[in-house]
């Protein structure tokens, strides 16, 4: 469960909605550079959207250039995956959205079984990589501070331990998928888990606070099949403020179970 619109203003983290489009180029040497930002900028409503107004999904700008992450990631697998990857789970899933109501316009649902899946898996592509992508910022901190630094240590016993499991996570993944730091609501714990492809074995109602994307998209242009090295250098570029803030905007969320808590 991942909200489309924040619950309050993040306006430091503003991205904006044209969707399909980046902010970004190839600069003539060969760099990757971002264009001139809209001066009037975003309005409030259009911040952190993943929708535009006619409820089609919209690729979101980046907050950073393609090579602010680099050497740890290079502008150049930013810019396919952002531009080429995540573009095509946008369009994937209002193409499937678009079938969908066509199926419901002629009252045929012989194809439901498959646009599901479809909707599934490209859906959960746009909603993870609009997080991964918000969870990165050039030159990030070490680690986490306050609440969220409290959290790593009562639920698993030190920074360093949830280091290693998330990175084991994320490196036993049979094929393609994800590794994600989940709040799990009904128990109140932090969790890691395994997430096939984008949209498979994920608890129900788990909130993605921090995901690492494992497909081979994601590294093999730089780090082609070391992609532990990968893993390894993602912890450089990780933006624990906004994982932080995520955490306690998580915590705030209540699954109405009556006695299924512990």
């Amino acid at each position: 469960m991942i909200r489309t619109t924040p619950v309050r203003d993040r306006s430091r983290r503003s991205v904006g909605t044209r969707a399909g489009r980046s902010t970004h180029h190839a600069s003539p040497d060969g760099g990757y550079a971002r264009r001139d930002a809209d001066p009037t900028g975003p309005t409030p409503a259009r911040r952190l959207r993943l929708l535009h107004p006619m409820n089609r999904y919209a690729l979101p700008d980046l907050r950073y250039d393609y090579g602010a992450l680099e050497p740890h990631v290079s502008g150049r697998i930013m810019q396919l995956h952002h531009d080429k990857h995540h573009a095509g789970y946008v369009k994937g899933a209002n193409d499937a959205l678009e079938q969908l109501d066509d199926a419901r316009r002629k009252s045929d649902f012989t194809r439901l079984a498959a646009l599901e899946r479809a909707l599934a898996f490209n859906l959960s592509g746009h909603i993870l990589h609009s997080l991964f992508w918000q969870n990165l910022a050039p030159k990030g901190a070490p680690r986490p501070e306050g609440p969220l630094s409290d959290a790593l240590v009562e639920h698993f016993g030190s920074f360093e331990a949830f280091q290693r499991q998330l990175m084991q996570t994320a490196s036993t993944i049979m094929g393609s998928g994800w590794a994600a730091l989940i709040w799990e609501p009904v128990g109140g714990r932090l969790l890691t888990t395994q997430i096939y492809d984008h949209q498979s074995n994920l608890a129900q109602a788990g909130i993605p606070l921090m995901v690492l994307d494992a497909w081979e998209h994601a590294y093999y242009l730089q780090y082609e099949n070391r992609k532990a090295e990968f893993f390894q250098a993602v912890w450089n570029v990780w933006d624990w403020q906004d994982i932080g803030d995520r955490f306690a905007e998580a915590r705030e969320v209540r699954i109405a179970l009556v006695g299924a808590e512990g």
